[in-house]
């Protein structure tokens, strides 16, 4: 058996039911003929992005998988397979490699050793013998410890090798770490003592399926609880101890909590310092429960430790405090009132945004009858880099786990659409939509007609405001010299070129029809660009 024909098998094995590729690799061919479906992008980003989301939405037990040529294929692919280890997901990379007596010579690219430092794993195969422990070790590290991308280079000459005739594989499997009981127990004490605490909620709750843990925490000692951007949705944000989440624009509760706080429990977060994530304030006692040891005392300072799975870490910690004094807890039984006053106060300033009924559209106003039309517990949604991050953040009520696919830390412009996509092919039966700007439609807009082609029916929101409207307070000089800001475009026109179905909203009043419409439209498996005419909103909730 030829070398390709094995990944192939490997990848079925595996349980790999979408190949996502650009040509040419030939394992999109070898995939085909073992059944698993292929999924062929425009760019070589889309694709890790699409792989990105399939494998974010099973919390892991589905792994993406992106292949692509060797050279200019490879190369393209970087900036996807960076986002993806900022945010920690594991997604299965195969690139194709140049032949090995050219790996290692310039000029060219050799994915192994330049993808390294982006890589949870990489690992060049080149031997036909080699496959079998060389595919194990990459779905080790897939299903195992810190989730990340891991990247397997097989160079073009290796493909047609053989594998022996006695070869054999055996699918991976999953193992998880629990903290050590004397600092569950130290935690316990600290927790249970606390006047102020407050849980910030990371992407691991996601991966470890952690939801009801979490919730049976915040509930057994009233505990307000907030998240990462990652983390959005791991705690129902209609939950009356939920602050909401948390990164460059919040609602108000959530800094207010923690500035507060005495103590600040982390579970399921790396405490990474970005220009997006909500900053932990100084002085407070940090319990810092994480998978990976490397987050702990990288960022923020923490005082306890709990090292292990975010599911076995809460099931431990409730554990635990079951045996204490619950005083502090029943002190705290005001606590959903508290946070529903300093809700509806901030509401009730944003308001005139959220209800805007001037043209331009405001954004906020779409975001808010988004909000309250769509059923979300059938919806998933994320957001594109820029304004519509900050904006959408705050206002959307997540109310169901892995209901919005949350990012920030490399924030690459484009990266939504790919994610809807992923998610849709991940969820067929549920609403998926992208919010992003007319920045963010120039980097990969043209993959709107992958969704055609692969009958992938998202809604995208697009925000067109005719400029790069977060950059004009930092470049006021070229702007007014050169527009240097201004872009433009009918992309509702572009999307209808594609086969899908568009509008163009001008009118306030045309929101909820249109969004109607679209809703409808994806139901009849068209993909769905709605384009709203915006002003150039840049003002976001830094409570």
């Amino acid at each position: 058996m030829k070398v390709v024909e094995a990944i192939a098998k490997v990848l079925k094995a595996e349980g790999v039911e979408i190949l996502f590729a650009y040509p040419v690799n030939p394992i999109i061919e070898a995939a085909a003929a073992e059944d698993i479906r292929t999924v062929i992008v425009r760019q070589e980003r889309i694709g890790l992005h699409m792989a990105d989301a399939y494998s974010r939405l099973s919390s892991g037990e589905k792994i993406g998988v992106f292949c692509m040529q060797h050279g200019p294929g490879a190369e393209n692919a970087f900036g996807g397979v960076a986002q993806a280890f900022a945010e920690s997901v594991p997604i299965l990379v195969m690139p194709a490699g140049y032949p090995r007596r050219l790996a290692n010579y310039y000029p060219n690219f050799n994915s192994t050793l330049n993808m390294r430092h982006i890589t949870k794993w990489a690992e060049p195969l080149t031997m036909g013998r080699a496959l079998p422990e060389v595919m194990r070790r990459a779905f080790f590290q897939l299903r195992n410890g810190r989730p990340g991308p891991v990247l397997i280079e097989v160079p073009v000459d290796v493909f047609g090798e053989e594998v022996p005739d006695n070869w054999e594989y055996v699918p991976s499997y999953a193992t998880r770490s629990a903290p050590d009981p004397a600092a569950v127990e130290e935690a316990a004490d600290v927790l249970a003592a606390a006047e102020h605490p407050v849980i910030y909620a990371g992407q691991g709750v996601h991966y470890a399926k952690a939801w009801n843990e979490l919730k049976t925490l915040a509930e057994s000692w009233n505990i307000p609880v907030t998240t990462s951007i990652e983390g959005k949705s791991a705690f129902p944000e209609n939950h009356p101890l939920s602050l909401g989440s948390g990164g460059r624009a919040n609602p108000r509760a959530v800094k207010t909590f923690l500035n507060d706080a005495d103590v600040i429990l982390g579970i399921g977060c790396s405490f990474a310092l970005t220009g997006f994530g909500v900053p932990m304030p100084r002085g407070k006692t940090i319990i810092h429960a994480t998978l990976d040891p490397m987050d702990l005392n990288k960022d923020v300072p923490a005082q306890y430790a709990l090292i292990g799975d975010a599911e076995l870490c809460l099931q431990s910690l409730n554990h635990a405090l079951s045996s204490r004094d619950r005083a502090c807890a029943d002190v705290r039984a005001d606590v959903p009132r508290q946070i529903a006053a300093l809700k509806e106060t901030w509401l009730g300033e944003w308001m005139p945004k959220l209800t805007d009924n001037e043209a331009p559209i405001n954004p906020y106003r779409v975001i808010w009858e988004l909000n309250e039309m769509v059923d979300k517990d059938n919806t998933i949604i994320t957001h594109d880099a820029g304004s519509p991050r900050d904006q959408i953040t705050p206002f959307w009520e997540a109310t169901t786990p892995l209901s919005y696919i949350g990012w920030g830390k490399t924030t690459q412009l484009g990266y939504g659409l790919g994610l809807a996509m992923g998610a849709k092919l991940a969820h067929p039966d549920k609403l998926c939509i992208n919010v992003w700007g007319d920045a963010a439609i120039g980097f990969t807009g043209m993959d709107f007609e992958t969704a055609a082609r692969e009958r992938i029916p998202i809604m995208s929101i697009l925000f067109n405001n005719f400029s790069m409207a977060i950059e004009i307070p930092i470049m006021p000089v070229s702007q007014e010299k050169y527009g240097s800001t201004d872009i433009t475009g009918n992309y509702a026109d572009m999307a209808k070129a594609f086969g899908c179905y568009a509008e163009r909203v001008t009118d306030p009043n045309d929101i909820r029809g249109a969004i109607e419409r679209g809703i409808e439209a994806t139901k009849n498996g068209k993909p769905v660009l709605l384009e709203f005419i915006t002003d150039k909103e840049i003002t976001i909730s830094k409570e």
